[in-house]
């Protein structure tokens, strides 16, 4: 209990010190994840109802860790708990969410990730979420928030401070990858391209031979020992 009320207290300081959050947070999620009528005429679904974490379990995992719950309309790392992924997966589509880190925090979101290598980024590609201005890595455009983590660069001055929601949009059909970050793209990239295949070869990812060779998979969302909280998450099979 106490370890729980370790990453919950902490949790409600992060919440308490954003403006139009906590009490506020309340009227603002009224209409948090839903779907206009435009939005499910146009085939999208949501991946999190913001009262539950129904649709999510661990990876390689039967159920979700109790380090991940529903708090004030958003689905948020508390504590550990490890990787996280959908119940279902996608091949082609497009998903859009929002994510906020307390200071210096670290995350992800993976594409495509399969069961099967022992941990989910050996083999399913992953946009980085940062804090780039008090992470180390942040020093790297290659590590920084919206790039596919160590392979392309994301352009500085687009991620917006820790304890602000940030935007992303994800878009792959078939081998084409691309990044979105707060309405400019900042990262696109062809699967199993040359370019592609040079950049893993030179990489951490040459080790594992599953990284990047999905055609069809789980999202995921990365617990790296921070905080972090996802809202708005919602897909479009292409």
């Amino acid at each position: 209990m106490k370890h729980g009320c370790v990453g919950l207290c902490a949790l409600s300081l992060f919440f308490a010190a954003v403006p139009g959050t906590t009490a506020q947070v309340v009227v603002q999620n009224q209409a948090m994840n839903t779907l206009t009528a435009e939005e499910k005429a146009a085939g999208w679904t949501l991946l999190f109802d913001g009262r539950t974490t129904d649709g999510w379990r661990g990876y390689m995992q039967q159920e979700l860790p109790g380090g991940w719950q529903a708090v004030d309309g958003a689905l948020t790392r508390v504590e550990r708990g490890g990787d996280i992924i959908t119940t279902r997966t996608f091949r082609d589509f497009e998903l859009s969410l929002e994510w906020r880190l307390l200071e210096g925090g670290n995350s992800g979101v993976f594409i495509r990730a399969v069961e099967g290598p022992a941990l989910i980024y050996h083999g399913a590609p992953e946009i980085q979420i940062l804090d780039d201005a008090r992470h180390r890595d942040g020093r790297s455009p290659l590590t920084s928030a919206g790039a596919n983590y160590g392979l392309h660069g994301a352009p500085r001055g687009v991620v917006k401070p820790a304890g602000e929601w940030n935007h992303f949009r994800i878009v792959v059909r078939g081998n084409h990858v691309e990044q979105w970050m707060n309405g400019q793209k900042v990262v696109e990239y062809e699967l199993g391209s040359p370019e592609w295949r040079a950049l893993v070869g030179a990489s951490k990812f040459a080790e594992w031979p599953e990284y990047g060779q999905a055609e069809e998979g789980h999202i995921g969302l990365q617990e790296h020992g921070s905080f972090v909280a996802f809202r708005n998450i919602k897909v479009r099979e292409q």
